[in-house]
């Protein structure tokens, strides 16, 4: 069952392994906690670093701080699942060279088994007792919050893992609502932590009130992978079929990996609606079953193509609670530390978020996921550093849509979607680059990193330089998972008003404090940072070359003209249209014609220029049935002018009718 097929990858990069961010200085600090700890005098903490960087371990350096310099009573960490309460469990600190050990009593780790809401008396008794440390999940916070008044977490400092679940939809986030509360009516200190700051519903975590109150901490992907010892790459890619998933799933599911299956959500159009026989055909196409542990669960099946044995852990099955949880602890404590332990986890829901299999090479995912912070988790779960791993795959099983069937709407744009999380996941894991405005006569030599560009506007404020140095893939993302920027992205919109009209729009609205200098030095930024990357970068003798469209330029002559002038994610469309035959091609290009981008004046008196020059290049003007989608673009917003022409022209007519009256 070796794949027979190599889906075809978006994300292929490669790291130095110079062990950096791995390594520990002599307080047993990694890179990423040693940025933490520097900030642990701020009341309001917002770390943001990838799985596997450490962040567990950065709270209780910094809670402790807290308890024994800075005069904070009690430290509470509130974790979404149990499960991950034991990434918080007592710790040997001192033994590494810290000035204590991370104590946590039985009695306060309320991650144990029983309902959130039966244990809201043991979390009063602990803010009224003399100890120091609870744990608990982010529903037994909510139940307690709802009987205590915010002056209760006075002198405490709250821990928010995984903040992402955090929203700033206080109608549909209680989360967010008892943040908010317990800040504004309290001297509680907050640690928020997150691998991912994206929400699938484009809600922010934070409003933009409420976010200036934190000093952000980001440790991004590129730092933390390039400082592995043992993983070398990363491929990120996509993989389509026709038909049943079940019937292609052979095709890219190797067997000699060690790997997380997620199954797609029953309610999802690549489900069959029965997630048990789906997980009995996976078993079935693997080989024979030749026993299952009654302790652990783990299945023993007989490989059909090599004749060796596989060993699995089925996590879709629900319906025995007990053995799932035996399944689970086997996995947390001896799978997570012997790799023969386990090779493949089937999962429908669970195994993402806080999940810890190190040994873990491809995370193989069927069907489209609606947010990017499941993406980028499950990303995660195969992007731990470990010993005989050099090579980490995620690989998404994507139906193609077909013009028979009646979803076909949503097929598309469930495919654009999928690929665009996949350009947003190349961005943030790419090695980032300093740009600087290039000035003439100025021929110093550019330090490593820095890229000097004509006509680039750098940032000219704290606020902006703020948003570059930390939210720049949060902008993204939001600009990303816009409807109208994912079909502008596949060429619907040439890439001047995709750059200068759309791109300004979304920093608008996302950043609604920022005046028009502000906007166009942050447009830049996104570009810019997004061309560059989305590039292939050649070194030749003393030179750099960069791939920008269809020809590489010397990085020392580019200028922002001629980066506004390339769509930044204009790889989205190449890599469908090398994936699908022509005839699927035909199917998307139909549907995302069907779903034109609405014509805004601000983009038709932006574009008029540009219609005027190539009509006068052409000779004629641009034809709506034009093959090519700038000219077919050009051509609809001249029928948008001319109609809005013919409207004011009618409006004088009945204003003059009126006044003659």
């Amino acid at each position: 069952m070796n794949a027979s097929k190599k889906p075809i990858d978006i994300v292929d990069v490669t790291y130095a392994q110079t062990g950096a961010s791995v390594n520990v200085d002599p307080m047993g600090m990694r890179e990423m906690q040693q940025r933490v700890f520097a900030k642990r005098d701020a009341q309001h903490l917002l770390i943001k670093a990838p799985p596997a960087s450490g962040k567990s371990r950065a709270l209780m350096f910094v809670g402790l701080d807290k308890l024994y310099n800075q005069g904070r009573k009690k430290v509470i960490v509130a974790v979404p699942e149990r499960s991950i309460g034991g990434s918080f469990a007592s710790t040997n600190l001192t033994k590494f060279g810290f000035f204590a050990d991370w104590e946590v009593k039985p009695e306060h780790n309320l991650c144990d088994p029983g309902s959130s809401q039966g244990k809201v008396g043991a979390f009063i008794d602990f803010l009224n007792g003399t100890d120091a440390i609870l744990i608990c999940t982010h529903a037994t916070l909510r139940f307690t919050f709802e009987k205590l008044a915010p002056d209760a977490f006075n002198g405490t400092v709250l821990a928010i893992d995984e903040f992402h679940h955090v929203s700033a939809d206080t109608e549909a986030s209680r989360l967010g609502a008892l943040l908010r509360e317990v800040m504004n009516g309290s001297d509680v200190h907050i640690v928020a932590m997150t691998g991912s700051y994206f929400r699938g519903d484009s809600v922010p975590v934070l409003s933009a009130e409420d976010e200036a109150r934190f000093t952000p901490v980001t440790f991004n992907y590129y730092d933390q992978l390039n400082g592995y010892q043992h993983l070398h790459s990363l491929g990120i890619g996509h993989h389509f079929y026709q038909g049943r998933y079940t019937d292609a799933i052979s095709e890219v599911f190797d067997l000699d990996k060690k790997t997380i299956l997620h199954i797609p959500n029953v309610n999802s159009g690549e489900s069959t609606k029965d997630k048990i026989e789906e997980v009995g055909f996976i078993i079935d196409a693997i080989g024979h079953v030749e026993s299952t542990d009654p302790d652990t669960g783990i299945i023993t099946i007989r490989r059909s193509d090599t004749g060796a044995t596989l060993r699995l852990a089925d996590l879709v099955d629900d319906t025995d609670q007990k053995k799932r949880a035996d399944t689970l602890h086997y996995l947390s404590t001896v799978a997570s530390k012997d790799r023969g332990a386990v090779d493949v986890i089937l999962a429908l829901g669970m195994a993402k978020e806080g999940f810890d299999w190190p040994h873990a090479e491809h995370a193989l995912t069927v069907g489209y996921r609606a947010s990017l912070t499941e993406v980028i988790q499950i990303i995660g779960r195969v992007t731990r550093d470990s010993p005989g791993k050099d090579h980490a795959q995620f690989t998404n099983l994507i139906a193609e849509p077909d013009a028979s069937q009646s979803e076909v709407k949503v097929s598309v744009n469930n495919m654009l979607k999928a690929i665009t999380a996949s350009l947003l996941m190349e961005q943030v894991l790419a090695q980032n680059f300093e740009f600087k405005t290039k000035r003439t006569g100025d021929d110093d030599a550019t330090p490593p990193g820095v890229i000097k560009i004509k006509g680039f506007k750098e940032p000219s404020s704290e606020r902006v330089k703020q948003i570059v140095e930390t939210d720049l893939n949060d902008l993204k993302a939001t600009i990303l998972q816009d409807d109208t920027f994912a079909k502008a992205a596949f060429g619907s919109v040439d890439a001047e008003t995709t750059n200068k009209v759309l791109i300004p729009k979304i920093i608008r609205e996302k950043y609604p404090d920022l005046d028009e200098t502000q906007i166009e030095e942050l447009r830049q930024q996104v570009v810019v940072d997004s061309v560059i990357k989305n590039g292939e970068v050649r070194q030749v003798g003393d030179k750099r070359f960069i791939r920008m469209s269809e020809k590489f330029v010397n990085i020392d002559d580019i200028n922002i003209n001629l980066i506004d002038s390339v769509n930044p994610f204009q790889r989205a469309f190449e890599v469908i249209s090398k994936s699908v035959t022509p005839s699927v091609l035909r199917i998307i290009s139909d549907a995302i014609t069907a779903t034109r981008v609405e014509i805004t004046e601000e983009e038709a008196l932006a574009a008029w220029p540009k219609i005027q020059q190539w009509a006068k290049v052409n000779g004629r003007k641009p034809n709506v049935r034009a093959d090519e989608p700038t000219e077919r673009r050009y051509a609809e917003i001249l029928l948008f002018l001319q109609k809005k022409k013919q409207e004011r022209q009618a409006a004088q007519r009945e204003t003059e009718m009126v006044d003659e009256a």
